[in-house]
């Protein structure tokens, strides 16, 4: 969808539908209240008769009669006042959004000024069209037959205000960009195993520096094992399709800039390998790129953004399936670190192709790692499905995205590293073992990762949680929900306004 930013008076206005937005315990004020009375009061009509309350996502459609130009209006709620928050405004932006999809319109008009709102013209502006755009997304690809309502295609946003052009123009464009990569991890992680293979997303990577400022490497199977990547290539063993090692760069700052890098497990298909995971829900498991998928994404992201930073991505992507040549229970593997593992289950293989990953990222000197996992079931036991678990070594990245989390409203947690329960990685045959007892399994998997991040400063996300929605959310349709990317995009302008202060 086309986000387009334009003055124009309510009295002059002409669209087939407008979409404006009223607090529940507040009556109409500023323009919407002008808007009630250029059309005689069929606002406050239906908010007296208790039609319309306000409450949060609620909507209701409403004909003016044709005495002004606008043909229809959306109302929709925004809940309390004092409850208010550029998340609830996202969602409301979705809310209406989706309203016009069902009334079958392809274009319509957004009113984002909202009186008594405490956010900045920026904040708005950000959060209406970022609810619109990905409350929109619809994944149709293998679809045969069309859609019950079509696409809407254009939505655009009026001011009265002339000076207000220039900054919500600028806002609005960061936005579509940035929910562009959304989509595409969305789009991404929906798509089928079969389709969406180690191959397959390296080439999608590599298409990706077709118009971006990016630069892929790609290192194959013969490579990984010149390098002595063998907890990759343990993983990657049982299947018929090689692994890859992605391996993207963006310079957005001077070379002599150490790069942050950004590590995301690829498994593009998670059966469990030997220790074979139960039928239920098992078609899910091509999510567990996901967080590859947003390393990918956010690398895209900040080179469109041209943010001045220096990245590195490094996803490793491999099958984890059973054969007669997959990893077994018991195997000992010796990792690019020169560090051994034995396999005492090969369903936690994220942390193992993680390793070799990590090490990796050694060789680009970088400022902080911050790897992006659906690691473990035990963090959606503690934390649901909306939240991110966080551990990690540096207190100042956390800080940064848990800021970068409000701004957002990509939820996370931190997690304790608890140093005590390395003792359940211990192993009596090798350097470790890689799963600890049944309790605490996010935390000994984080603790796994740390023996491989060196003295780096280093954060891990575990998002297997919140990866899939298993239901509509305000913003995020049932499925791949995109989260993370919003979160680091932040994550890293923050990084960067911290950097650039100090050295001021």
């Amino acid at each position: 969808m086309k986000v387009n930013i334009r003055k124009e008076k309510i009295a002059t206005c002409k669209t087939d539908v407008l979409v404006v937005f009223h607090f529940q315990d507040a009556g109409l004020q500023g323009m919407v209240a002008e808007l009630d009375t250029q059309c005689q009061g069929v606002l406050s009509r239906m908010i007296d008769a208790g039609d319309v309350k306000g409450t949060l996502y609620e909507t209701a459609v409403t004909y003016t009669g044709d005495v002004i130009g606008v043909r229809r209006i959306i109302l929709v709620g925004l809940g309390k006042k004092e409850d208010f928050t550029q998340e609830k405004l996202r969602g409301a932006s979705a809310a209406g959004a989706r309203k016009v999809r069902d009334l079958h319109i392809k274009e319509y008009t957004l009113l984002p000024a909202i009186s008594q709102s405490r956010l900045s013209l920026e904040d708005t502006i950000e959060a209406a069209v970022e609810g619109a755009l990905l409350g929109l997304y619809r994944f149709t690809s293998y679809k045969t037959k069309k859609a019950e309502s079509e696409p809407v295609e254009r939505v655009t946003l009026i001011t009265e205000d002339s000076a207000d052009i220039a900054p919500m123009k600028k806002v609005a464009r960061s936005s579509e960009t940035i929910c562009s990569a959304v989509y595409l991890v969305r789009d991404l992680v929906s798509t089928p195993s079969n389709e969406m293979t180690p191959t397959i997303l390296a080439e999608r990577a590599r298409a990706l520096t077709d118009t971006t400022n990016l630069t892929l490497k790609i290192v194959e199977e013969s490579g990984m094992k010149r390098m002595n990547m063998n907890a990759l290539l343990g993983v990657s063993r049982g299947s018929t399709e090689p692994a890859k090692l992605i391996v993207l760069t963006y310079s957005g700052a001077p070379k002599a800039s150490s790069p942050i890098a950004l590590v995301g497990k690829g498994i593009t298909f998670d059966s469990g390998g030997i220790s074979l995971k139960p039928a239920d829900r098992m078609d899910e498991m091509k999510d567990d790129m996901g967080g590859g998928a947003v390393v990918i994404a956010v690398l895209k992201a900040a080179a469109d953004l041209q943010l001045p930073v220096n990245l590195v991505g490094i996803v490793p992507a491999a099958e984890n399936l059973p054969s007669g040549c997959a990893l077994k229970p018991g195997d000992i593997l010796r990792s690019l670190s020169g560090q051994t593992i034995e396999i005492k289950n090969t369903d936690a293989e994220g942390r193992l192709i993680l390793a070799d990953a990590l090490t990796y990222a050694h060789r680009f000197k970088p400022e902080a790692i911050i790897d992006v996992a659906t690691l473990t079931g035990a963090c959606v036991v503690a934390l649901g499905e909306q939240i991110v678990g966080m551990l990690g070594t540096d207190s100042t990245a956390k800080d940064i995205l848990r800021r970068a989390s409000e701004t957002t409203g990509e939820a996370l947690w931190e997690l304790p590293l608890r140093q005590e329960y390395e003792e359940l990685l211990k192993s009596d045959v090798a350097d470790m073992k890689n799963t600890g007892t049944r309790y605490g399994g996010t935390i000994t998997a984080a603790l796994f990762l740390k023996k491989f991040v060196g003295a780096f400063p280093w954060v891990h996300l575990d998002i297997a949680g919140p990866v899939l929605a298993t239901q509509d959310r305000p913003y995020i349709p049932k499925g791949a929900s995109g989260i993370g990317v919003r979160l680091l995009i932040q994550f890293l302008k923050y990084w960067i306004e911290r950097r650039d202060g100090s050295a001021s």
